[in-house]
């Protein structure tokens, strides 16, 4: 069963398809230091390689092994960065997100807008019960987007990942679908 990738409006941001116009966005994630450690963007950049990771993109929704969105600046349709609705873990009420922007666009609240615009698309209209994503502890930008777009920090995951060949520790977010119906409370604070 194949996915059909939407275009989702995010505030002054969009969430669409991957396109093979979107390679200098791959060119530009080459270069970060880090992104390359925890995603498959090619740590060299060559255009074979920069086409091979927008073909993997494709796949993913081919295969139905999720959502992968490039972000796009409303104003010029720039694209700034990904986010990826992960469904590997779908048979079990939960879904992953994760997600980067490139360097020279970062500051400019694209992954908060983008990751509010996903997760309420997935709550909602595909009616996934709990939305999950890992920071490294260290991360305290993406933490702040996470918490800015609903997730709760709900512990710390010991040697949890490898990311540039050692094992790293992870701080779980999660995100649900709000309860409804008589007696149940907030899910935060258990309040009624």
């Amino acid at each position: 069963m194949s996915l059909i990738v939407p275009r989702l409006t995010a505030g002054s941001f969009a969430v669409r398809r991957w396109e093979r116009a979107d390679l200098p966005l791959v060119e530009e994630a080459s270069s970060d230091p880090y992104i390359p450690l925890i995603t498959t963007v090619p740590p060299v950049y060559s255009e074979s390689e920069g086409e091979a990771f927008v073909r993997r993109q494709w796949t993913r929704s081919e295969t139905a092994a999720g959502y992968p969105f490039v972000i796009v600046r409303r104003r010029d349709e720039r694209p700034v960065g990904m986010i990826g609705l992960w469904l590997r873990d779908l048979p079990e009420g939960r879904a992953t997100l994760g997600y980067w922007i490139a360097p020279s666009c970062r500051g400019e609240g694209a992954a908060g807008a983008a990751l509010t615009a996903v997760s309420d698309w997935a709550l909602g209209e595909l009616g996934i019960p709990r939305l999950q994503l890992l920071v490294e502890p260290w991360n305290e930008a993406s933490a702040r987007t996470a918490e800015r777009a609903g997730f709760v920090r709900e512990g710390l995951l010991r040697s949890w990942q490898e990311v540039g060949g050692e094992r790293r520790d992870m701080v779980m977010y999660g995100r649900v679908a709000m309860p409804t119906g008589p007696g149940l409370g907030d899910p935060v604070t258990g309040e009624r």
